[in-house]
C-alpha cells in the first residue's frame, strides 16, 4: 500500500479545499441568480437564503485553505515526530564490500611534491621478484592509504596523521579495495624523497575486498627528516599512492652499539685464568727436594710430598 509523506497531504488537504470552494461559489451564484426569477416570495426567499450561505462557506474555504497551506505542516510536526528517513546507509562503510567511487584513481591532491609528474612505475629490481601467475583485475580500485603507527584488530588506522615526529617505530598505511584477484602480484614501494628505500611484494591471497595494509619497521636510524610516498601497484599497473611527513632529528640507536662494546671485555677473563696454572710450577720445584731426601724410595715415597702439602 503506498504511503505518502506530511507534506504531501497538507497539500492534497489545501487542492481539496480549494476546489470546493470554487464549487461552492459556482452553486452560491447559480442559487442567487435562479432565486429572483422565481415569482413566489417564499422560495425566492428560500433560494436567495441557500445561496448567500454558499457564497460564505466559500469566504471560509479560502483563507482556510491558505492557513493550511502555510501552517498546517509545522502544526502536524508538533504533535507527531518525523521520522528519519531511510534513503541512507552508513553501514555501508564497514562492509568488506565496499563500491568505491573512481574518483579514488585521481591522483594525490598534496602539492608538497611537484616533482612527481609521471605515472609510477616498478623499478626492474622489484619486478624480479614477481611470483604470481594469475593476471591482475584491470578494476581493481583502491582508496586512498591513511598513515598510523598502531591499527587494530580490524585493520583501521588508530589516531591517523600526515606529521610524524621521530622516533617512529613501525608506521602503517592503511586502506580499502575492491575488485582485487586472488593469487595477482600486489607490490607496495616506500620512497623516501624520491629513494626507494622498502619495498613489499607477493601474490594476493587476502580477499576480494575488504581493508588492507603496508608496513615499515626499520631501525630508527632509517627515518630521516623529510616527505615520504607509498605506491601501491596490482602486476605492474599503479593504483594509488599516498604521501606523509617525518618531523624530527634521526633517533640513533647508539645505546645498542656502546652495551656491546662494555660487555666485550669479558672475552678477557680466560688471560686472568690462565695465570693461575702458572701456580703448579712453583709446587713443583718444593717437591722436587722432598723426593731427593729419600732416594732409595723415590717410586714408594711420591704420595708423601702431597701428604705434607
Amino acid at each position: 500500500m503506498p504511503q505518502i509523506d506530511i507534506r504531501s497531504t497538507v497539500l492534497t488537504a489545501v487542492i481539496i479545499m480549494g476546489v470546493a470552494a470554487i464549487i461552492t461559489l459556482i452553486f452560491g451564484i447559480n442559487h442567487l441568480v435562479k432565486g429572483r426569477k422565481i415569482p413566489f416570495f417564499g422560495k425566492r426567499q428560500a433560494r436567495m437564503r441557500r445561496g448567500w450561505r454558499l457564497i460564505f462557506i466559500t469566504l471560509l474555504l479560502i483563507p482556510l485553505a491558505w492557513v493550511m497551506l502555510n501552517f498546517g505542516e509545522p502544526v502536524v510536526y508538533v504533535f507527531i515526530t518525523p521520522s528519519p528517513t531511510a534513503t541512507q546507509t552508513p553501514t555501508i562503510t564497514i562492509t568488506p564490500s565496499i563500491t568505491i567511487t573512481p574518483s579514488i584513481t585521481l591522483t594525490p591532491n598534496i602539492t608538497d611534491t611537484p616533482s612527481i609528474t609521471s605515472t609510477p612505475s616498478i623499478p626492474e629490481t622489484v619486478e624480479k621478484d614477481f611470483e604470481a601467475e594469475v593476471a591482475p583485475n584491470p578494476e581493481t580500485l583502491f582508496s586512498p592509504i591513511t598513515f598510523a603507527q598502531k591499527i587494530d584488530e580490524t585493520w583501521q588506522p588508530i589516531d591517523p596523521d600526515e606529521e610524524f615526529t621521530n622516533p617512529i617505530g613501525q608506521l602503517y598505511g592503511t586502506f580499502s579495495y575492491n575488485n582485487m584477484a586472488v593469487g595477482s602480484q600486489w607490490t607496495a614501494l616506500w620512497y623516501w624523497e624520491g629513494e626507494l628505500v622498502y619495498f613489499q611484494t607477493r601474490p594476493w591471497m587476502d580477499g576480494t575486498g575488504g581493508y588492507g595494509y603496508t608496513n615499515w619497521d626499520p631501525p630508527d636510524e632509517n627515518w630521516r627528516p623529510g616527505t615520504y610516498e607509498v605506491q601501491i601497484f596490482v602486476g605492474t599497473q599503479w593504483k594509488v599512492s599516498g604521501y606523509f611527513i617525518v618531523t624530527g632529528e634521526v633517533a640513533t640507536s647508539t645505546g645498542i652499539p656502546t652495551s656491546t662494546q662494555t660487555q666485550s671485555p669479558t672475552p678477557s677473563k680466560p688471560p686472568t685464568q690462565t695465570g693461575t696454572p702458572t701456580r703448579t710450577p712453583t709446587r713443583t720445584p718444593t717437591v722436587t727436594p722432598s723426593e731427593t731426601r729419600w732416594p732409595t724410595a723415590t717410586n714408594t715415597i711420591t704420595p708423601v710430598p702431597t701428604r705434607r702439602q
